[in-house]
C-alpha cells in the first residue's frame, strides 16, 4: 500500500555533542570530565586574542581548550595570516565526528539532520529572501541544525551543526543538556514547546527547583541516555501510517492531499519522492510502536504504566480531533476550487496547498494555513507536553473558530460567484 511508504518533512530542530579531540571516552561515547590542563598559547591564539578576544576566551573556558584541541584540529592549518583569513576551513559534523563518534552517528540517524533537507524540499523555499534561507535571519536560523553539503555550508558561511546546541567557541555538554538551549528553535507560531513545557507541571517544577532531576526537561524525554537521535513516535505533522481506525485515516487522507503528498485521486503525487527522506512519520506499525514504547517507558520513570499509557493515548485522540476538524477545512476550501471560484496558481493542482504556507494568495487559505500549522500543532503538542491551556485555547478552540469562518467564508465565496454567473 502507498501510504505505508510516506514520509513528510518539516523542519525540525537538533542535539549534536562537540567537543574535545583528545578527551577519552566511556563505553557508551560519553565523555569523562577530567581536571583542565595547562591552556596552551599557540600561535592562533595570541594573534586572535587581539582579532577576537571573546572567541579565544570562550574556548580557554571550555573543555576543548584544556584538552590538547588545536584550533587547526578544527580550522585546517592552510590559515596563518591576515591575509589569508578565506583558508580557514568551516568545520562540520564530519570534524566533530572524528572524535564524538557514537553522539555523530545518532545524529546523522536522526531527524535534526534532515533539517536543512526539510527546509529546501518545501515547494515556496525557493522563492524567499537569500537573508531568509542562506542568510539564517528567517528559517535557515534553526534548521541550520541539518547537515549540509559543501556548497550549502559555503553559502550560508556556517560550519558544523553542532554548534546549535553546543554554542562556540566553548562547545559546552553542560550548556546543551539545559532545556533553555531548546527554546531559540522550539517556541513561538507552529513549535511552541518550550511555552508548552515551562507552563507546565513538570516546567513548573524545573523552574521552582531547578535542575535537580525531580522533574524531566526537554532532554530527558526526547534525549533519553544522551542518544542524539531525537526522534518521537509522531514526527512533527503527527501523521503515521498505516492507520488502523478508517474513520481517522479518512480525514488523515484528506490532509495528506493538502499537503500535496497524495492528488485528488488519492494516488501519489512527485512531493512524495521529495519528501521521502524526511523521517518525521512513522512508516509502519512496529516503527511506530517502538518510539511509543520508548518514551513510555521514560514516564514509567517517574509515573505508572497505566498512567503514562493513558495519558499518551488522550493526547493521541486529541490528534484525531484535531484532523476531524482539519479534514472538513480542507474539504471546503477543494469544494471552491472544483467550483472554479479559487483558481490555482500555474502548475499546481486544482486543490490547497498547505505547504505554501504564508504564500496563499486568498483569505480563506490564509485561515486554512494558519488552522493547520498554528492551531492544529498546538492542540496535539499541548496534550503531549502536559499543557491543558494551552491545547484548548490556544489549540482546539481556535481550530473551532477556524471552522466557523471557513464556512462563512465559503458560503459567501458560493453566493458571490451564483450572481455572478447568473444571466
Amino acid at each position: 500500500m502507498v501510504l505505508r511508504r510516506m514520509v513528510f518533512v518539516v523542519a525540525v530542530l537538533g542535539f549534536s555533542l562537540v567537543g574535545c579531540k583528545s578527551a577519552p571516552q566511556t563505553g557508551e561515547g560519553e565523555q569523562v570530565a577530567e581536571q583542565p590542563s595547562k591552556y596552551v598559547e599557540t600561535e592562533c591564539v595570541k594573534c586572535h586574542t587581539t582579532v577576537t578576544p571573546n572567541i579565544v576566551r570562550d574556548h580557554k573556558s571550555g573543555v576543548m581548550g584544556h584538552e590538547g584541541v588545536d584550533c587547526s584540529d578544527c580550522h585546517g592549518s592552510n590559515h596563518s595570516s591576515a591575509d589569508d583569513v578565506a583558508k580557514a576551513q568551516l568545520p562540520t559534523e564530519e570534524t566533530c565526528g572524528e572524535c564524538h563518534e557514537n553522539q555523530h552517528k545518532q545524529f546523522m540517524d536522526g531527524k535534526h539532520a534532515l533539517g536543512w533537507v526539510a527546509l529546501t524540499a518545501m515547494p515556496e523555499t525557493g522563492f524567499q529572501p537569500h537573508a531568509y534561507i542562506q542568510g539564517l535571519k528567517g528559517c535557515g536560523g534553526c534548521h541550520k541544525v541539518g547537515s549540509r553539503t559543501p556548497e550549502q555550508r559555503e553559502d550560508s558561511h556556517y560550519g558544523s551543526p553542532c554548534d546549535s546546541c553546543h554554542t562556540r567557541h566553548k562547545f559546552s555538554k553542560e550548556e546543551a543538556s539545559k532545556p533553555e538551549a531548546c527554546q531559540t528553535c522550539h517556541m513561538g507560531f507552529d513549535h511552541p514547546q518550550w511555552e508548552m513545557w515551562s507552563g507546565s507541571k513538570h516546567g513548573v517544577i524545573y523552574q521552582t527547583e531547578g535542575d535537580t532531576g525531580r522533574a524531566p526537561k526537554c532532554q530527558t524525554c526526547h534525549m533519553d541516555g544522551g542518544d542524539h537521535e531525537v526522534m518521537t513516535a509522531w514526527g512533527f505533522l503527527a501523521l503515521r501510517l498505516p492507520e488502523a481506525d478508517e474513520e481517522w485515516m479518512g480525514y488523515r487522507a484528506t490532509i495528506l492531499k493538502g499537503l500535496g503528498v497524495l492528488d485528488m485521486e488519492g494516488k501519489p503525487t512527485p512531493r512524495l519522492e521529495v519528501v521521502v527522506a524526511g523521517k518525521v512519520a512513522r512508516l509502519s506499525a512496529e516503527e511506530w510502536q517502538a518510539e511509543r514504547d520508548k518514551m513510555t517507558a521514560i514516564c514509567t520513570k517517574c509515573h505508572s504504566e497505566s498512567y503514562a499509557k493513558s495519558n499518551l493515548e488522550s493526547a493521541d485522540q486529541m490528534i484525531k480531533e484535531a484532523d476531524k476538524l482539519m479534514a472538513e477545512a480542507i474539504e471546503r476550501v477543494a469544494e471552491l476550487y472544483a467550483l472554479g471560484i479559487l483558481k490555482p496558481a500555474e502548475g499546481k493542482a486544482a486543490y490547497p496547498d498547505l505547504l505554501t504556507f504564508y504564500g496563499a494568495q486568498s483569505s480563506i487559505e490564509q485561515t486554512l494555513y494558519v488552522m493547520f500549522l498554528e492551531h492544529r500543532m498546538r492542540t496535539f503538542q499541548g496534550a503531549f507536553h502536559m499543557n491543558p491551556d494551552y491545547t484548548t485555547w490556544y489549540g482546539l478552540a481556535e481550530m473551532q473558530k477556524d471552522i466557523v469562518e471557513i464556512r462563512e467564508k465559503a458560503q459567501e465565496m458560493k453566493a458571490r460567484h451564483a450572481e455572478t454567473a447568473a444571466p
